[in-house]
């Protein structure tokens, strides 16, 4: 097995992972240019060593390294990493040693998730948290009490991009949720709408774990752990502590995000459709190890609650020399995801499409699914294919990244969104319909390549923001998509005796 260094003085040189040897830095040298400090760290999966190079905080990098739900450990020095113990009496580098606690202590150790990070300064240096000032609580916010549920399909066009200073968290909007932070229990969906990037500036959320869906724009997401480019196409997840800062490539970024309260994402189960297929663990990256030593005043907002504080600190808190662990933020290619279908006649559920799901207390239940609609063959005959008319004890939440979803031929655009509550029927259009059964079913047919919606299938019924169903964006004729569904029956007075064929 061999690997390509990172650019570098060793750059274009390879070596065998089997006789690599690493020698960690003298501190002198890692106090000199950090751009001399190259290595590689070992990245643990099941009982084999995977090797990757690692590069430190002079050059920001995106390096990223396959996950699998197993112990992973990165360093951006050699020999940062403590051996054998997690806080030794002096770290190397005189770091400090700092657990990060994503599940109680004595939560199954299939199920513990923590890791164990190795900064210049603690977390704890800062001053006093107060309220923010940035943020707008009837904007952004997961208190639901006093929001209503609403039982009609509801349609949002997308949101411009704004024209004040705006950067990923001051452009968040909540849609709907339900639950309770405080509970650790329950959802909020938020969309997102930015023209700049975070400026010495980090957010947290300690209400739960933030999946992040770009539609316009990349994400350049840097975390404590390292940094992620997040393309549209990209998902990423950033879990509930984990503080994290966003920059625009692209000067500017839409899209969407799902919050869950209490538990964490993960994949779903695959059943009989065996080893193999849907998202697969191997596809999943999370980042290496990258760290500034910048002191500098740092606002640090914290999401607790439902509501937003913030402190100031004297340093970046993106100060993480090394870490090992199994919990540690991630993105996903939903490229790379490899759908099951029907392949002789009837149009499946959705559930067969779910990239990751947080699981319920209750055995078989689910607090949220996020599931995506790639570009696919159809091939199921004498079927009618788009999605079908449906009810559904879930609340579907639908957005798209590109092109045109296949049941909505008109008015759902990229960057808009729609919500079909508990039990609120919903479907295909008119026009879908009736091109759905008339084309020739014997045929196969290609979805589009540049079609990507997705759905976020949530549990507890959602209550809509106020400020969502007074927006100008509110579709307020969507309903009027399926008023040309007439009446086919034999005899009746719209279908003038004629049978459908």
């Amino acid at each position: 097995m061999d690997i390509q260094w990172p650019e570098s003085s060793q750059k274009g040189s390879k070596v065998s992972a089997a006789v690599i040897r690493p020698q960690p830095l003298k501190p002198e040298q890692a106090s000199g240019n950090p751009n001399e400090a190259t290595g590689i760290s070992f990245q643990h999966h099941h009982n084999s060593a995977s090797i990757v190079p690692f590069r430190n905080s002079a050059a920001p990098s995106s390096s990223l390294i396959p996950v699998s739900g197993n112990e992973f450990q990165s360093e951006a020095l050699q020999g940062a990493l403590p051996v054998g113990q997690n806080n030794p009496q002096v770290c190397p580098y005189n770091l400090y040693a700092e657990q990060l606690s994503g599940t109680s202590f004595t939560m199954p150790r299939r199920q513990n998730m923590r890791s164990w990070l190795y900064r210049i300064r603690p977390s704890v240096t800062s001053s006093p948290f107060v309220p923010s000032t940035q943020i707008d609580p009837e904007r952004f916010g997961t208190h639901f009490e006093q929001d209503e549920v609403d039982c009609n399909q509801l349609r949002w066009r997308p949101m411009p991009i704004p024209e004040q200073t705006t950067n990923f968290v001051t452009g968040l909007q909540t849609i709907c949720g339900a639950g309770s932070p405080e509970r650790k229990e329950g959802y909020a969906i938020h969309m997102y709408s930015a023209n700049t990037s975070m400026s010495d500036s980090s957010f947290s959320n300690a209400d739960g774990d933030m999946l992040i869906v770009p539609e316009n724009g990349s994400l350049r997401v840097t975390t404590e752990f390292g940094i992620m480019e997040v393309p549209p196409g990209e998902v990423c997840v950033v879990q509930c502590g984990i503080r994290f800062s966003v920059a625009l490539p692209d000067s500017v970024a839409r899209g969407y995000v799902l919050e869950v309260f209490g538990s964490h994402f993960t994949l779903p189960d695959l059943g009989p459709v065996g080893a193999n297929g849907l998202a697969a663990a191997r596809d999943f990256q999370t980042p290496v190890a990258w760290y500034e030593d910048r002191q500098v005043d740092f606002v640090v907002m914290h999401k607790l609650g439902g509501r937003v504080f913030e402190s100031v600190q004297p340093f970046s808190p993106f100060n993480v020399a090394a870490w090992h662990g199994n919990y540690a933020p991630y993105k996903y290619d939903l490229a790379k995801f490899c759908p099951v279908n029907t392949v002789s006649f009837d149009h499946a559920d959705p559930s067969i499409f779910t990239v990751l799901t947080c699981p319920s207390p209750w055995p078989g239940g689910v607090t949220a699914d996020f599931v995506v609609f790639p570009p696919r063959w159809t091939v199921a005959e004498h079927s009618f294919r788009p999605p079908y008319f449906h009810r559904n004890v879930m609340s579907e939440f639908m957005g798209l990244i590109r092109g045109t979803y296949e049941a909505k031929q008109d008015g759902f655009l990229p960057g808009g969104a729609s919500l079909h509550v508990c039990m609120t029927p919903h479907g295909p259009d008119t026009a879908t319909f009736e091109s759905g059964t008339t084309k020739d079913s014997h045929k196969p047919e290609r979805l589009p390549a540049d079609t990507l919606a997705f759905m976020f299938e949530v549990n507890y019924i959602p209550r809509v923001k106020k400020s969502a169903l007074e927006s100008k964006y509110l579709d307020r004729s969507y309903q009027q998509c399926w008023a040309g569904l007439k009446s086919h029956f034999p005899g009746s007075k719209e279908s003038n005796g004629k049978l459908m064929h």
